[in-house]
């Protein structure tokens, strides 16, 4: 044996196949350059950096803003700082609507879905386009206010300029991180080391979560840094990036994620083995137990070790409760289409933040309800802007069981299309936050669905009487448990008077940012004796909220549990201080005065 083979050890042997892999990265050109072999640097050739701020924001989930402003919209991370380096609250900010967990502990709570990795803990997303198309090397994200919330940054390969539509979009993960709690409110520039990608992006998404913060986080800008050649690593770096490799291998070898469902579940011969393990032994649902803890990729990856586990994971019994969220990057009418022998018994469903970009199209979806929908409880759509009117008619005609609709940032939905929910009388959750419903078609829907316990209309800015909406919720909706009315520009104590009368069962009530009431009328005193069951009572922003309000509520809403007059000026400092006293439990979010 030649004496060169004892050197080649395991060891070697690994790092030798780690450098193929890396060269394989490079093309021609790079691979031939003696300078790219024998420099020192870590990305050659050596391209000029290209620096640039967003120059427009896409999308985004749920921002505290107005649609009709610009304070803290999304659509302040376009362009220059605005406020950076200065810390403190700022209208000129990006600022999500939501912060902490005490959203999670109200009435209108949902349940969480099943199944959901502990990998994925993203709240809300926006989406950012830029000038031009480059190899990241740094996104630097410029927070101002309570930073620590963005958990996620991700790079797409589609340029939202292109006059030609990509055959293929692909996300890649640029940077994660779990949630982390930053000791202080002070504004930062935060720079997190990112993942080198193998194609040029000129959209970049950041997701956030902010369930660790004690207030809202405010973003001012993000600067986006990259080089327009392809970065080839060194041969000589001293460190290389292992996890990538084996995420890479992964991917060719089982078809990583979601990408599973299109490949592993469609496989028809099955390997074979001597024996199932011994899991032939164990009682059909003591194994649907165990495999009931997996993941759906993890279900995609076990379906093909042996013909026993892929009757398993078959079984619709997996499939009751399903949330495609966290793969929403990867999720198409393909997936869908190898999904719906499976999820023939599914009762939760949860498509938000899918589908975009063409990835699911009208009829995909059209023909995955009418095989899965008819044991649907629960549809979860927020951000599915490939939904349109024909989806909505589908849904309403396919899912008769349908209790809890949720639509949240469908603004692409076209308002005459509402109107298909008034046939769905067995609502009794419907999320219409920052979508086009009018006037019209809500009337028609309070009209039908008289079994409604949730209700969000928050930012629905083509409803032109809110008073007329809220007389036919005081005739109609006598279950009504929570309402979500934040932004709404016209409502005034007529309307909340007929409201408290009608609605006596509310828990849950938020008129933040609502101008038109005041606490001279006695509204906020009317509400407070007329519903005795509040335990949340939003009055964000409304300057006439006085003492006497304050008073009212501790008389009479003694399950008062969470209470917000952030904004207000003429509330004594004593007398919050007494209702937390009386009420120790009650978190009240305010202004002080000094």
């Amino acid at each position: 044996m030649s004496p060169v083979f004892p050197m080649l050890t395991v060891l070697s042997m690994f790092y030798y196949m780690c450098l193929r892999r890396r060269a394989r990265t490079a093309t021609r050109g790079e691979m031939n350059s003696r300078r790219a072999i024998e420099s020192n640097t870590r990305a050659l050739p050596i391209n000029v950096e290209i620096v640039q701020y967003a120059k427009e924001v896409l999308d985004f989930s749920s921002h505290y803003g107005s649609e009709n402003s610009m304070s803290y919209t999304m659509w302040n991370l376009a362009g220059i700082p605005n406020v950076y380096p200065s810390s403190g609250d700022f209208t000129q900010t990006a600022v999500f609507r939501t912060y902490g967990t005490w959203w999670d502990h109200c009435p209108s709570a949902r349940l969480p879905f099943k199944r959901t990795p502990t990998s994925f803990c993203s709240q809300d997303y926006v989406e950012l386009a830029f000038e031009e198309q480059v190899y990241p090397t740094a996104v630097h994200i410029l927070e101002t206010y309570h930073p620590g919330a963005v958990v996620r940054i991700l790079a797409c390969s589609a340029n939202p300029y292109s006059q030609n539509p990509p055959a293929e979009v692909r996300w890649e993960i640029l940077w994660s991180e779990a949630p982390t709690k930053v000791n202080g409110p002070q504004a930062r520039q935060f720079t997190p080391c990112i993942k080198q990608i193998n194609f040029p992006t000129n959209l970049i998404r950041l997701e956030v979560n902010s369930s660790l913060l004690d207030y809202y986080t405010e973003l001012d800008a993000v600067v986006l840094h990259g080089v327009k050649e392809k970065p080839v690593l060194s041969l000589k770096t001293s460190m290389i990036d292992m996890t990538d490799i084996d995420e890479d291998e992964d991917e060719e070898k089982y078809g990583c994620g979601m990408d599973a469902l299109n490949k592993q579940f469609s496989v028809v011969t099955l390997r074979e083995w001597p024996t199932n393990g011994y899991f032939d032994k164990l009682p059909y649902e003591l194994i649907q137990l165990i495999l009931s803890h997996l993941t759906v990729p993890d279900l995609c990856r076990l379906a093909q070790t042996c013909k026993l586990l892929y009757q398993h994971c078959c079984d619709p019994l997996q499939y009751i409760h399903l949330s495609l969220q966290p793969y929403w990057a990867r999720i198409n009418d393909m997936s869908l289409e190898y999904l719906q022998s499976r999820c023939t018994l599914i009762q939760w469903l949860n498509l938000s933040w899918t589908g975009n970009r063409g990835a699911i199209s009208v009829s995909g979806f059209s023909r995955f309800l009418k095989v899965c929908g008819s044991e649907l409880v629960r549809l979860e759509l927020s951000c599915g802007h490939f939904l349109n009117e024909t989806c909505l008619e589908v849904i309403t005609e396919t899912c008769p069981n349908l209790q809890e609709l949720n639509l949240a940032s469908c603004d692409k939905i076209p308002p005459q299309a509402f109107n298909h929910i008034a046939k769905v009388g067995s609502l009794k959750r419907l999320i219409l936050y920052r979508t086009k419903v009018e006037q019209t078609a809500l009337l028609s829907i309070l009209n039908f669905c008289s079994e409604l316990q949730h209700l969000s209309l928050g930012s629905c800015v083509m409803i032109e009487d809110y008073d007329l909406i809220a007389s036919m919720m005081g005739a109609k909706c006598k279950k009504l448990r929570s309402l979500d009315l934040w932004r709404c520009k016209n409502i005034t104590e007529s309307g909340i008077a007929e409201l408290a009368s009608g609605c006596q069962l509310l828990e849950e009530l938020d008129l933040g940012w609502c101008p038109t009431l005041q606490s001279s009328t006695g509204c906020f005193a009317n509400l407070a004796r007329k519903l005795p069951n509040l335990q949340k009572l939003f009055l964000t922003a409304n300057r006439s909220v006085c003492d006497t309000d304050i008073e009212e509520l501790a008389a009479n809403c003694t399950h008062l549990r969470q209470l917000d007059i952030l904004g207000t000026r003429m509330i004594d400092n004593r007398v919050v201080l007494e209702l937390n006293a009386n009420f120790p439990n009650v978190f009240i979010k305010k202004s002080f005065t000094q």
